[in-house]
């Protein structure tokens, strides 16, 4: 068996990754939030960018946390289109779980729905990255601790989509992504330790990108596009502040005429 590091770097990957899930889960509860305040097209652009926040953050975090994964004996390479994949299904399944909220009227049955659906999506993230992994070796898990991996995303997923629909003060909505990053980042860390590996020492070249070749500049990338989201969301106006700015200049166009 190779020994495996979870934190080659100490604290510095498994603190990053949860900034990064904390920050995708802040931004997603913003944009909900303002979703739920509008109609028609405004409503869908709301849900899109709450949904691409909760996605990418999830998908940043695993893999900023990945940066710091090790395997004694072996190098590790990532296949390149199946890391893709697991960012498009992590978008994709959080993108139905939150328009499954965003729309429905039966909001109970929509919660559960999309809480069920957009947690086992995250879960099929997580593995789907993890079979991007290249290693001299055979990988195992241990199928106790990945039950309850997914257990753990289905709950936080559940957890996240109740508190777009029931949170809406920024304090509120600040303590709920610190407890959706903690889950996340606990289910993240709960399918690691499940990994086993099996060493086959080999002096061949493993195929696919390095971490830093691939993952940690789309890493950047995706963490670039959170914060600068992060600052539009921030600026852009609430609907209560347009309509006190709209209440607030009908007086002036009245004594205008």
């Amino acid at each position: 068996m190779g020994h495996l590091d979870h934190a080659a770097f100490g604290w510095l990957t498994p603190a990053l990754s949860y900034v990064m899930a904390c920050i995708g889960a802040a931004l997603g509860l913003r944009c909900t939030v303002r979703a739920l305040g509008t109609t028609g097209r405004a409503r869908r652009n709301w849900l899109v960018t709450a949904a691409s926040a909760i996605g990418t953050g999830i998908w940043t975090m695993h893999f900023v946390a990945m940066l710091g994964f090790r395997v004694s004996g072996t190098d590790i390479r990532y296949d390149v289109p199946l890391t893709i994949l697991s960012l498009l299904v992590a978008m994709v399944v959080v993108c139905a779980g939150v328009f499954a909220v965003g729309y429905s009227r039966d909001r109970g049955r929509a919660l559960l729905l999309g809480g069920l659906t957009t947690g086992l999506g995250v879960a099929s993230m997580h593995y789907l990255g993890m079979a991007a992994v290249r290693l001299h070796g055979r990988v195992g898990y241990d199928p106790a601790l990945v039950g309850l991996s997914v257990l753990i995303a289905v709950v936080a997923a559940t957890a996240a989509l109740w508190a777009g629909l029931n949170i809406t003060s920024p304090r509120a909505v600040t303590v709920a992504s610190l407890v959706m990053g903690a889950a996340v980042s606990s289910m993240h860390y709960t399918g690691m330790f499940a990994v086993n590996v099996r060493v086959d020492p080999s002096g061949d070249a493993l195929p696919g990108a390095t971490a830093m070749q691939f993952i940690f500049p789309l890493a950047v990338g995706l963490g670039s596009y959170l914060f600068i989201t992060s600052a539009f969301v921030a600026l852009s106006p609430t609907a209560d502040e347009r309509e006190a700015s709209a209440s607030a200049q009908r007086p002036v166009e009245s004594a205008a005429r």
